[in-house]
């Protein structure tokens, strides 16, 4: 991923915080959250939310994320709220488009990740890899 993130103050908690957004809170950023919550464990505070929230995280990224040992099966997609994207230092956005609330400040990304919703199996899988790597380069960015 191109260049590093711009400075912002450092968060109350001693720790950053990172909000995934993207329409339905069933896929891309419900991987992302799995992953950066189970590679980066309690250092990371993690949230995901969507500007539309589905009923339910998709199956076929319950699947593919159970691949690699991690069960986002409880998840429930959430509604993103103000005070969301108030309380994280870095928004990381997927195709949320213009439903995304901007305050100074923060630090935006916009990953831009195919949705994984209606791909079979195998697109899914491409996509979480995608996801992960994007997140493990966050990790190492947020580190510094």
């Amino acid at each position: 991923m191109p260049g590093s993130l711009p400075e912002s103050p450092a968060p109350l908690s001693g720790k950053p915080s990172v909000l995934f957004v993207c329409v339905h809170n069933a896929g891309r950023s419900q991987m992302a959250a799995a992953y950066l919550t189970h590679l980066a464990g309690d250092a990371i505070e993690v949230r995901s939310a969507g500007s539309s929230p589905a009923a339910r995280v998709d199956p076929a990224v319950v699947e593919a994320m159970a691949e690699e040992g991690i069960d986002i099966s409880a998840e429930t997609p959430k509604i993103l709220t103000v005070e969301a994207v108030q309380a994280s230092d870095v928004v990381i956005t997927m195709g949320c488009g213009d439903a995304c609330p901007f305050f100074p400040g923060k630090r935006y990304l916009d990953w831009r990740v195919d949705d994984p919703a209606g791909q079979d199996l195998d697109a899914v899988r491409r996509i979480r890899d995608e996801v992960r790597k994007r997140v493990e380069d966050l990790i190492s960015e947020l580190k510094n």
